[in-house]
C-alpha cells in the first residue's frame, strides 16, 4: 500500500502504530517503558530514519484469558506461560 494509505484520525501519515499483546503479569511498569522504547528503536532503525522513534505509537495489551492461539491450540495465560517456561528450559 502506498504510504499515503495510512493515517491517523487527523490525517497525518508520518507515524508507525505498532500493537503488541503480552500474558498478564509478564512486565512491570519499567518494562514497559523499555519494551516501548527497544520497539520504537528497533522500527526506527529498520526504517533507516532515527527521527521515526519518536513518531512511534505502541499500544500495549495484556491478554488475561485465552487469547492466544498458537499451532491451531488456544492458550489460557498459564498455559502460555508453562509452555514458554518449558521451552526455555526453566520449568
Amino acid at each position: 500500500m502506498e504510504p499515503e494509505a495510512f493515517s491517523t484520525a487527523g490525517g497525518g501519515s508520518n507515524s508507525v502504530r505498532v500493537h503488541v499483546t503480552t500474558n498478564a503479569g509478564v512486565h512491570n511498569r519499567e518494562q514497559q517503558f523499555r519494551l516501548v522504547k527497544d520497539i520504537s528503536a528497533l522500527i526506527a532503525k529498520a526504517a533507516g530514519d532515527a527521527s521515526l522513534a519518536e513518531r512511534t505509537w505502541v499500544s500495549l495489551t495484556v491478554s488475561v484469558r485465552c487469547g492466544w492461539g498458537i499451532g491451531a491450540h488456544a492458550y489460557t495465560n498459564q498455559e502460555i506461560v508453562r509452555t514458554a517456561r518449558k521451552l526455555l528450559g526453566r520449568d
